[in-house]
């Protein structure tokens, strides 16, 4: 199969392979994703056959409104509305109960479904034009780093999905903020994102950060959202993040130097960092924007062990840390 390099003037040709039950790669605001129509099975199925992804791994459902979510949910409270009007379109994901619209396969066989409302301006137009509810998990091989650009989504799929819509490089770089919401008003962040713990506090005086976010589900236990499978988001080499500052950092690094050996560092670290290094961003919001094309940069290099300077865990850095202990399998030195 030959795969299409698509523009937004050519957005006919994908809402034509979305209605024919076809799985393309489209642009969000946070990472690419690999969409197809949500309520058609065989067309979710065609999503997990090209992602390699595990069935129990839950897909997002994106709408063009969050009072189209009415449609697939058995029920949404008070505070679910009030989060759509303060943070859609945008990067959140609330999980709701979900009706017969939505298959199992879509929702990883639980009885619960993540809706959002990507703002996106293509995304936006192709459930429009479509419209069709479209899952989108991120347009790559399942565990590998999510992409920010088409062409990570070409070198991921190419030759096996049609199409590829080419929307320039994702504004967030890692993936919605997926909630939960318990005993009225409680909201559960199950996967960080852009929209932080301190923004949701806004509109709930209860804001709970899931266990699983800093650490693996337990042995058995359903994820509730995707990524928060064991080891997620993972490139070649071996990654390690460091808890220290740069001078245990650097004496680290030092000790265990060798052949395929880099480090993930701050921009600020670069110029007292003398070992072969990548740089990630000043802050927490240029780290969530680089850490997946920087952990396919260092694929591209060959490096063969990694050692990351350990971000931030509170905002946006709270994102950035959970991609980044996936992507570790949990491995972790404090210094």
């Amino acid at each position: 199969m030959e795969t299409m390099l698509l523009d937004e003037n050519k957005l006919d040709i994908a809402v034509e392979l979305i209605k024919r039950g076809e799985v393309i790669g489209i642009p969000t605001e946070t990472v690419y994703g690999l969409g197809a129509d949500a309520s058609d099975e065989n067309a979710v199925r065609k999503i997990f056959q090209a992602k390699g992804r595990p069935a129990d791994n839950p897909l997002i459902v994106h709408l063009a409104d969050f009072a189209e979510a009415e449609k697939y949910t058995e029920s949404i409270p008070d505070i679910a509305w009030r989060l759509s009007e303060k943070f859609m379109p945008g990067a959140l994901t609330i999980v709701l109960p979900k009706n017969n619209r939505i298959p199992l396969i879509t929702s990883g066989g639980l009885d619960t479904v993540g809706i959002r409302v990507p703002a996106h301006p293509i995304m936006q137009r192709l459930i429009e034009l479509s419209g069709k509810p479209i899952s989108a998990p991120s347009a790559n091989k399942s565990g590998y780093p999510s992409p920010t650009t088409a062409q990570h989504v070409m070198r991921d799929m190419s030759g096996i999905i049609p199409a590829i819509i080419d929307g320039g490089e994702c504004q967030y770089g890692v993936e919605s903020t997926v909630i939960s919401i318990e005993n009225g008003d409680t909201i559960r962040i199950l996967r960080p994102g852009f929209i932080t713990p301190e923004m949701l506090g806004t509109v709930s005086d209860n804001v709970i950060v899931d266990k699983a976010v800093l650490a693996g589900l337990e042995t058995g236990e359903k994820a509730s959202s995707p990524g928060m499978k064991y080891k997620h988001y993972s490139p070649s080499a071996d990654i390690v993040i460091i808890e220290s500052d740069l001078e245990k950092f650097t004496e680290y690094v030092g000790g265990h130097y060798g052949e395929g050996v880099y480090s993930l560092i701050f921009d600020d670290d670069t110029e007292k960092f003398p070992y072969r290094y990548m740089s990630y961003g000043k802050d927490s919001q240029e780290q969530a924007k680089q850490i997946f094309r920087r952990l396919r940069e260092l694929d591209d290099c060959q490096a063969v062990r990694v050692y990351v300077r350990s971000p931030e865990k509170s905002g946006i850095g709270l994102a950035v840390y959970n991609r980044l202990i996936r992507s570790a399998g949990f491995e972790v030195i404090r210094l």
